[in-house]
């Protein structure tokens, strides 16, 4: 025990100690900032080159529930369309996910998802989540179990995953909700008692991704789940995921 003691001394708090401050490197792909004035060219040019067409014009924007930060656009346009590297990339509303151009970030982060009083209520000290991955790579479902590891350590906030959907508050999924899963993601989200939340993480949850026209997608079980939050990214990193719980809960 003493040997247990001497070593966590020595090696000191490991986590983020400012979840909300937290930065990134530069070449990380996060909120998208548009001036049109910066690219003479074709307009639907650029929004063709996009894979997931989450490119939409007049005016010009970004919609971050398809895009899978791949940078061609960025590339094409010349910087006129442009990743920062700022990671609160969530709404609690499907529109907000639509960036235009002259979106202020600042604005967006404070505004994009709103905390409910009764929410914070229910779930503002403990929230267990069960993790559905409706047919997805892998990315996402990597980047979430990263969420409780020692350097980010979501748990200190009361957010942790559980193994059964009978233990949860509700539920997070993943993929683009194939033909197979989506019956189990279903059962799932019956499975946990009222009152429940939902998160969508990542493009492909959000609006299919890069799979939303394969005809192994069946997406209609969604007509009968409220999303309450959409986190995005292709996948989102753990600072994304994180800060929108947060902010969804009301937890300053």
């Amino acid at each position: 025990m003493l040997d247990l003691i001497k070593l966590i001394k020595h090696h000191g708090y490991q986590a983020i100690n400012d979840i909300r401050k937290a930065k990134l490197m530069d070449t990380h792909r996060g909120f998208p900032v548009i001036d049109e004035a910066k690219y003479s060219g074709n307009w639907q040019d650029v929004a063709d080159c996009c894979p997931v067409k989450a490119i939409s014009l007049n005016p010009v924007a970004v919609d971050l529930g398809k895009c899978i930060f791949c940078g061609e656009c960025e590339k094409i346009s010349n910087g006129a369309i442009e990743f920062t590297n700022e990671v609160k990339l969530a709404s609690s509303n499907r529109e907000g996910l639509i960036i235009s151009s002259g979106n202020n970030y600042d604005i967006y982060s404070k505004e994009a998802v709103k905390s409910k009083k009764e929410i914070h209520k229910l779930f503002g000290r403990s929230l267990k989540l069960r993790q559905v991955s409706a047919a997805g790579c892998n990315g996402c479902e990597m980047e979430l179990g990263a969420c409780g590891n020692v350097n980010f350590d979501m748990g200190r906030f009361g957010i942790d995953f559980t193994a059964s959907p009978r233990h949860a508050d509700g539920i997070v999924f993943t993929g683009p909700v194939s033909k197979n899963m989506a019956p189990a993601l279903l059962d799932a989200y019956k499975s946990i008692a009222a009152p429940k939340i939902v998160i969508a993480v990542g493009a492909c949850a959000i609006s299919g991704g890069l799979f939303a026209e394969s005809g192994q997608i069946n997406r209609s079980v969604l007509d009968e789940i409220k999303i309450d939050l959409y986190v995005s990214g292709c996948p989102p990193h753990p600072l994304t995921f994180i800060n929108a719980v947060l902010d969804f809960l009301g937890i300053k």
